[in-house]
C-alpha cells in the first residue's frame, strides 16, 4: 500500500531559533498514515536528532493566503526547489523566521507533505495578519477626528502590525501634547473580524486638561533685561489675566524652539558663549507647571581685526567697505552672515556673483579670541566666471513662453548675476499670472563652465468677474457686470482652438463693465492694454472708452417727489458723459529700471439737460474736457497681493489747455459759456512703503496728496475733478458721473470730510461739490492669514488722518481728521480685493459729526488710496 505521509517539522528546533518573536509560529513534527501504517517508526525515521538527514527539496507550496502572493512568500522564505537541506536543521527554522519577521503573517506552519528517496516536498500553511477596515476615535471632537485622520494618514486595507499600532498611539498623543494637553493618554484596541480577515482600530483618547505655565524663573540672567528675555519666549508664556493672543499653555515643541531662539538672541547681542546650563519642568500638581531655566550668559564680545584671504579680484579695503563691519562693533554672527550672503544687491556675495562668479564662497573663521575681542579671517574662494548657457521654463501651461521670457533678467550669453535672479523672481511675481510663493529658481552648473537657469512657476487664476443684481426701492433693477481678462491674447482671436474659454497667454488686458441702477444711472466701459507694444520693449499702449447716463424723475424743487420711473416716462433732468483715453507708457533706465513714465490724452464730453449736478447753477450745456496726463512712477514692491518689502511712488500731473488765455471769458459769463471748455491743472502724489517687522508681520505706511488749480486769477477753480473725502472711498450712485476723485477716510461718513473755513459749519452743497486740495496719511500693520493664491487673506490694524479743503486760504496740512481701527482684506483672483474695516473717528466735523464715533466700511477693488 502507498503511504500518504504528512510530516510536521520540528517545534523544538523552531522555539530555539525564533527567540523573542511576539507571535508563535509552529514547526511541528508528526505523521499521518494509512490504516495499516506504523506511525512511531515513520516519525523516528525522519526526525532522528542524533542523526539528521539531508534532503533535496522536490516541491514548495503555500496555503492559507487570501491577499498575498504565494510565490512571493516562497521567495521571502529563502528556499527554492532543488536546494539541499538538512532535517532537522537550521534551514527549516530560518525559513519560518524570515516569514514571521516580514510582519505580514500572524502564524506560519511548515509541513513535509511527501518524503521518499532523499527528496522532500514542503508546504507552508500561513495565516495572514488582518487588514485595516476602519479607524474609530473615542473621546475627541469631530473636528479633532478629522485633523487626526489627516495627520496620521492610516490607509484602509493596510496590514495591521504592532509597529503601526504603536506609531499611531505615539502620533495621537503627540498631536494633543502639541496643543497643550501634556497628560494625554491613548489606548488602542484592535478588534479582528476573522470571517473577512480585517480589523477595526479603536483609538480611545483621554486628553485631560491643558497644562499651563504658572511661572517661568530665569537664573543667571544679569546682563540682558528680563523683559527682553521673556519677549523672546514667544510660544512659552506665563499665566496672566487678559492674555489672549499668546496663550500660556505648555507645548514641549515650542518650548524647545524658544530656548534656541533665546540663545540666538544672546548671540546677536555679542554673547557668543551664551548657553542654557539646564532647565527643569516642575509639575505643580493639577494642571500647571513651573519652568526653571539656568542661564550662562558668558561675556560680551567685539570685533577687533577683520582680515581677508583668497581675494584676488577685489582689494581688502573694498571688501571691508562692502562688508560694513568695523573694529569695535558688537560680535553678531547672524548679522555677519547677512552681510556676507543674505542681502541681495548689497552683501559681499552680490559683489562677486553679480559679476559672474557663481562659485564664490566666503567662510568666516574665528582666528583669535583675546579677552572680549575676536579676530576674524574671512576666507574667500572666488572660482571662475560663469556665463548663462540656456533658460529653462517649467509650469507655464497657459502663459506663452515669450511673455515669461521678456520679464526674465538673466539671458543666455550674459554673465551670471545673483541680483538679476532676485529681480527676475520679483518681475514674475508682479505679472499676476503665477503664484508668488511657488516661483522656483535653480542654477544648474554645466561642465563647460556655463550655467543653465531653470525657472519653475505655477499658474494661478488671474481673470476677474464682478456680478451683482437686485431689485430695490424706487430705482428698480440694480446690477453690475464686470469682466477683466488679465492674460488675454488678441492675436489668437481668429484661432478658435485657442478659445478656452477665451484666447489667453499673451499678457494683454481687456476689461468690460456695465452698471445700472434702473433707468436712472447706467455706465458702459471698455479698456484694452498691450504691455509690450511691438514685443521688444516694455512700452504699454492702452485705450479706453466709457459712456455714462444719469437721469432724474422728480421735481428738482421738491426732492420728496422722488419715485420709480414708469415705462415711457420722460426724465425731468439728465446728464451724459462720454470719454475716450489713449495712453503710452514705458520703462525707464535712469535713475533705475523700477521707474516708469506714462503719458495719456483724454477727451470727455459732458452733456447737462435741466440738471444741476455741480450745484452751481449750471443746469444746461455741453462741456468739453481735453487733458494731457503725465505720470512718473517707481514701483519696487515684491508682491502685488501682499507686499512685504519695497515701495511705490507716483507723481502725476493732468493739464487742460489754458483756454482762458485765448478767449475773453469772465466771471460774469454764464456757466454755459464759462465751462464750455473745461480748464484746470491737477497734481497727485501717492507713496507707499512696506517693511517686514518680524516674521510675517508687515508695516505699511502711505501718503496721498492732491492739488487742483487754475491757470490765472481771472478764472476760478471749476467744479470738475475735485476731491471728496471720507468713508470707504467707493463711488455711490451717480458719483462716478460727477467727475470727482472719491477718497476714503475710515471712521467718517462717505463724502463728509470737508473744511471751508474755521468759523462756520460746512453745507451739504459744499461737501457734495468737493475740495481743491486734500492730504491723507496712513500707517497699517498687516498679518497674513492665508497666502494661497486662490484666496489671499490678511488682517490689519490702522492709524489714519486726512482732510479736504475747499480753498487754499484754509489749507493747513496739520489740521487733520484722525481715526484708528482694524479690518481684513481678501484677494480672490475672480473678484479682486474685498475688504471690511471698523474705523473710529476721533475728530468732530461741524454740521456733520458732533462727537467721536465708529463705523464699519466695506471696500472692493481698492489697494492703496
Amino acid at each position: 500500500m502507498k503511504h500518504r505521509i504528512k510530516y510536521i517539522l520540528g517545534i523544538g528546533l523552531l522555539l530555539s531559533s525564533l527567540g523573542n518573536l511576539s507571535v508563535l509560529a509552529q514547526v511541528r513534527v508528526g505523521v499521518g498514515v494509512g490504516r495499516n501504517d506504523t506511525p512511531a517508526a515513520a516519525t523516528d525515521d525522519l526526525l532522528n536528532y542524533a542523526s539528521p538527514k539531508d534532503y533535496e527539496i522536490a516541491g514548495l507550496t503555500v496555503t492559507g493566503t487570501r491577499y498575498l502572493d504565494p510565490n512571493s512568500l516562497v521567495s521571502l522564505a529563502g528556499l527554492k526547489v532543488g536546494d539541499k537541506i538538512r532535517i532537522p536543521g537550521e534551514a527549516v527554522g530560518s525559513s519560518v523566521r524570515k516569514l514571521m519577521e516580514s510582519g505580514l503573517l500572524d502564524n506560519v506552519e511548515l509541513f513535509a507533505t511527501n518524503a521518499a528517496e532523499g527528496k522532500v516536498a514542503l508546504m507552508f500553511r500561513v495565516q495572514e495578519r488582518p487588514r485595516l477596515y476602519r479607524v474609530s476615535f473615542m473621546g475627541v471632537k469631530k473636528g479633532e477626528q478629522d485633523q487626526l485622520k489627516d495627520k496620521i494618514k492610516l490607509n484602509l486595507g493596510k496590514i495591521v502590525t504592532n509597529t503601526i499600532t504603536k506609531n499611531t498611539q505615539l502620533a495621537v498623543r503627540k498631536f494633543f501634547v502639541d496643543k497643550g494637553y501634556l497628560n494625554t493618554k491613548v489606548k488602542i484596541t484592535t478588534i479582528p473580524d476573522s470571517a473577512r480577515n480585517n480589523a477595526t482600530m479603536r483609538v480611545l483618547v483621554d486628553k485631560g486638561q491643558k497644562v499651563k505655565i504658572a511661572k517661568i524663573n530665569f537664573d543667571g540672567r544679569t546682563e540682558v533685561d528680563e523683559s527682553a528675555v521673556r519677549l523672546k519666549m514667544k510660544g512659552t508664556k506665563e499665566m496672566r489675566f487678559g492674555r489672549l493672543f499668546s496663550p500660556s499653555k505648555f507645548v514641549p515643541k515650542k518650548y524647545e524652539e524658544d530656548k534656541q531662539k533665546l540663545i540666538e538672541y544672546y548671540n546677536k547681542l555679542g554673547y557668543r558663549d551664551a548657553a542654557i546650563e539646564h532647565d527643569t519642568v516642575i509639575n505643580n500638581g493639577g494642571n500647571t507647571i513651573t519652568l526653571n531655566i539656568k542661564l550662562d550668559e558668558g561675556r560680551k564680545y567685539y570685533y577687533r581685526n577683520i582680515d581677508f584671504s583668497g581675494n584676488y579680484l577685489y582689494k581688502t579695503e573694498r571688501l571691508r567697505e562692502v562688508l560694513g563691519v568695523a573694529k569695535g562693533d558688537v560680535y553678531n554672527p547672524e548679522d555677519l552672515e547677512k552681510k556676507l550672503n543674505g542681502n541681495p544687491g548689497q552683501d559681499l556675495s552680490s559683489l562677486y556673483m553679480d559679476d559672474g562668479y557663481l562659485y564664490y564662497n566666503a567662510q568666516p573663521i574665528e582666528k583669535t579670541i583675546d579677552g572680549d575681542s575676536i579676530d576674524l579671517e574671512i576666507r574667500i574662494y572666488e572660482g571662475k566666471q560663469a556665463s548663462i548657457n540656456r533658460i529653462v521654463l517649467n509650469g507655464n501651461t497657459k502663459t506663452s513662453d515669450h511673455v515669461v521670457m521678456r520679464s526674465i533678467r538673466t539671458l543666455p550669453g550674459q554673465k551670471f548675476s545673483k541680483t538679476n535672479l532676485i529681480r527676475t523672481q520679483r518681475e514674475l511675481a508682479t505679472l499676476g499670472y503665477f503664484d508668488p510663493e511657488k516661483i522656483g529658481i535653480t542654477p544648474v552648473p554645466q561642465n563647460d563652465g556655463t550655467v543653465d537657469i531653470e525657472y519653475t512657476v505655477e499658474e494661478k487664476p488671474s481673470d476677474q468677474i464682478e456680478l451683482s443684481g437686485g431689485w430695490g426701492g424706487y430705482v428698480g433693477f440694480v446690477g453690475t457686470l464686470g469682466l477683466t481678462f488679465n492674460n488675454f491674447s488678441a492675436r489668437n482671436i481668429p484661432n478658435m482652438s485657442a478659445w478656452r474659454p477665451l484666447p489667453a497667454g499673451d499678457g494683454q488686458r481687456v476689461q468690460l463693465r456695465f452698471q445700472a441702477n434702473g433707468r436712472q444711472y447706467q455706465v458702459y466701459s471698455l479698456s484694452f492694454t498691450e504691455p509690450w507694444l511691438g514685443g521688444r520693449k516694455p512700452n504699454a499702449l492702452s485705450f479706453s472708452a466709457s459712456h455714462t447716463v444719469y437721469q432724474t424723475f422728480f421735481d428738482p424743487t421738491n426732492p420728496a417727489s422722488y419715485y420709480q420711473p414708469l415705462r415711457g416716462q420722460t426724465p425731468s433732468g439728465s446728464y451724459q458723459n462720454t470719454a475716450f483715453t489713449v495712453g503710452l507708457g514705458r520703462q525707464l533706465k535712469v535713475p533705475d529700471d523700477y521707474f516708469s513714465l506714462s503719458n495719456s490724452i483724454t477727451y470727455q464730453r459732458y452733456n447737462l439737460n435741466n440738471l444741476d449736478i455741480f450745484q452751481i447753477g449750471y443746469n444746461n450745456g455741453i462741456s468739453n474736457n481735453l487733458t494731457l496726463n503725465t505720470t512718473l512712477a517707481r514701483n519696487s514692491i515684491d508682491n502685488p497681493q501682499f507686499p512685504r518689502s519695497g515701495s511705490s511712488f507716483s507723481l502725476s500731473g493732468t493739464f487742460t489747455p489754458p483756454w482762458s488765455a485765448f478767449k475773453g471769458t469772465s466771471e460774469a459769463s454764464s456757466p454755459e459759456d464759462r465751462y464750455k471748455l473745461v480748464e484746470y491743472h491737477k497734481w497727485m502724489f501717492d507713496a507707499s512703503w512696506f517693511q517686514t517687522i518680524f516674521g510675517k508681520l508687515v508695516l505699511s505706511t502711505r501718503a496721498h496728496m492732491g492739488f487742483l488749480g487754475s491757470y490765472n486769477r481771472r478764472t476760478d477753480i471749476g467744479p470738475f475733478e475735485r476731491f471728496v473725502l471720507g468713508g470707504s472711498g467707493l463711488a455711490g450712485q451717480g458719483q462716478f458721473a460727477l467727475a470727482q476723485d472719491i477718497i476714503g477716510l475710515r471712521g467718517y461718513d462717505d463724502r463728509s470730510v470737508y473744511t471751508a473755513d474755521y468759523d462756520r459749519n460746512t453745507t451739504a452743497q459744499e461737501r457734495s461739490r468737493g475740495g481743491v486740495v486734500y492730504n491723507k496719511f496712513v500707517a497699517e500693520v498687516r498679518y497674513p492669514v492665508s497666502l494661497n493664491p486662490s484666496a489671499t487673506i490678511f488682517v490689519l490694524g490702522f492709524l489714519e488722518a486726512g482732510n479736504n479743503w475747499g480753498s487754499y486760504k484754509q489749507y493747513n496740512p496739520f489740521d487733520l481728521k484722525r481715526s484708528v481701527g482694524f479690518g481684513a482684506r481678501i484677494f480672490m483672483p475672480a473678484f479682486g480685493l474685498i475688504g471690511i474695516d471698523y474705523g473710529y473717528g476721533f475728530d468732530k466735523i461741524p454740521g456733520v459729526k458732533d462727537k467721536a464715533s465708529g463705523q464699519f466700511h466695506f471696500t472692493i477693488g481698492q489697494q492703496f488710496r
